[in-house]
């Protein structure tokens, strides 16, 4: 199911302008929501994190038609992935913006795949730029990530951990990572080349709640080797446990603290989205 001018359409061709500087030149942000019950986990803060998005790159942005594409196509998938993207739109050859940016919203919908799976990881050789202004944004250029997945997949591992450019571990090829000591869990800071996740924010939100401390901080990968548990967080993924970095084990899986913030997890989408 896909949304575009205002409406509700189930084909996926539409009259596109191929001068369009999100086609030619990735200028333009895109979000991934999970939709419940015809509802978006975590709306608001989807929006918020959009709203930003497009403010640090001064493409205009309309909250409502955001609100209402999502809406719609949660409503129309039920349960499933929801996707937005909104480019700066056509311009002239070259980099120079456009003094009158028209930019073009359109969205998307789709089965999601399952939440909470085991993954195994493997390191990237491509390093996450912390001094870019782009890798806190979810902007349309993804060729590092793709690039670092496949790299991962001809290891035999399902995700790919990004270190920075200082040694630091930075994120996931489409997720935020945690590492569990004892009764605390930690995650790299978004000066380290981090994504702003949504859900991200949650865990270090409801964390303490829970008994556990929380806290942002950077770490290598022979602190994180030494993690108890291992786990990543993401829209669709949710929060999914570590079982492996290259050849080290984890029993993520296993570990009190992750199935406690599964759980808290679960609770939040039943009262926002009214289902588990």
């Amino acid at each position: 199911m896909f949304w575009y001018d205002g409406a509700l359409h189930e084909e996926p061709i539409a009259p596109f302008d191929l001068t369009d500087r999100g086609l030619n030149l990735a200028d333009g942000i895109f979000d991934t929501s999970l939709a419940q019950n015809g509802r978006i986990f975590l709306l608001e803060p989807h929006l918020d994190r959009f709203a930003l998005a497009a403010e640090a790159l001064a493409i205009p942005f309309s909250r409502e038609a955001a609100a209402d594409a999502l809406g719609r196509l949660a409503a129309a998938i039920g349960q499933g992935a929801v996707r937005l993207t909104l480019t700066r739109g056509g311009g002239a050859r070259g980099l120079p913006l456009p003094k009158e940016p028209k930019p073009f919203l359109f969205g998307a919908a789709a089965p999601a795949p399952a939440p909470f799976p085991v993954l195994a990881l493997a390191v990237t050789s491509i390093r996450r730029n912390e001094s870019s202004p782009a890798a806190r944004l979810k902007t349309l250029a993804y060729l590092d990530a793709i690039l670092a997945l496949r790299e991962a997949s001809a290891k035999g591992a399902g995700e790919a951990l990004f270190l920075n450019g200082l040694g630091h571990v930075a994120s996931l090829s489409s997720a935020n990572l945690f590492a569990v000591f004892g009764r605390r869990i930690v995650t790299p800071p978004l000066a380290d080349g981090v994504l702003p996740g949504t859900v991200r924010a949650l865990v270090l939100k409801r964390a303490p709640g829970l008994g556990f401390g929380a806290a942002e901080q950077s770490f290598d990968l022979a602190e994180l080797s030494r993690a108890d548990a291992i786990f990543a967080t993401s829209s669709l993924k949710l929060i999914a446990p570590c079982g492996s970095l290259e050849r080290h084990a984890f029993a993520s899986a296993e570990n009190e603290v992750v199935h406690t913030l599964q759980a808290a997890l679960r609770d939040a989408i039943e009262a926002e989205c009214g289902t588990t």
